[in-house]
């Protein structure tokens, strides 16, 4: 069956554009011209990835992601931002609204069917984490290395420390301010994308499902 993409863009320019070469990749397309018609097209094709837009009339792609996440139905829907706000605060909003990824454009063609293709690797693992049994996750300190589903996984070093800081207590919500001082250090200088940064790669890893965003607060860990 052929993957479907809605794009949700006021430009039609840039619609079309996207449209002409992911068909041409085999994707069914989809398109909405803002916020509150993307959530309309969402709801009626179910598809398995929404590229959005942040500035658009009507409803702007912030507000609309964070009502696309509360839609049962497209609970397994990739959201991808896709906009000009290259921005540290507007990729942090739209980590927080619930986006799994966050592409900048301009953006060629090619580059922007790998990420697709990348995202969708990620919700066929989501969804195998969802099927059978609970998804088990040991951590091994002297290694750096985590055992999911008897999958051995090397983390790099913060991302490790960063998953043993949130299993250490599941289910507690961690500040991004403790994150930042347990992680990092009060002595290195970071910014704020550098937690949403080492999530998304996390989640990557071991499924999109086990460590939960708390908008505005932080991340937790969830059994």
């Amino acid at each position: 069956m052929k993957k479907t993409i809605l794009v949700i863009d006021d430009e039609q320019d840039i619609r079309f554009l996207v449209k002409y070469n992911l068909e041409k990749e085999g994707f069914s397309v989809f398109e909405a011209a803002n916020g509150a018609e993307g959530i309309k097209k969402a709801k009626e094709v179910i598809p398995d990835i929404i590229l959005l837009d942040i500035m658009m009339p009507e409803m702007d792609g912030i507000e609309a992601c964070h009502q696309l996440r509360q839609i049962p139905e497209l609970s397994e829907t990739m959201i991808c931002f896709l906009t000009a706000r290259g921005e540290d605060y507007s990729q942090i909003a739209g980590f927080e609204a619930g986006a799994d990824d966050y592409i900048v454009k301009p953006v060629k063609p090619k580059v922007l069917v790998s990420r697709i293709n990348a995202i969708l690797k990620r919700k066929v693992h989501g969804k195998n984490s969802k099927s059978g049994k609970p998804t088990t996750i040991q951590i091994d300190p002297e290694r750096y290395e985590i055992t999911k589903d008897d999958e051995s996984i090397t983390l790099p070093r913060k991302e490790f420390e960063l998953l043993s800081l949130l299993m250490s207590k599941p289910g507690k919500v961690f500040h991004r301010d403790e994150i930042m001082n347990k992680v990092w250090g009060y002595e290195v200088v970071v910014g704020d994308r550098t937690i949403d940064v080492h999530i998304r790669k996390l989640r990557e890893k071991i499924g999109n499902d086990l460590i939960k965003t708390i908008k505005g607060v932080g991340y937790k860990f969830e059994e």
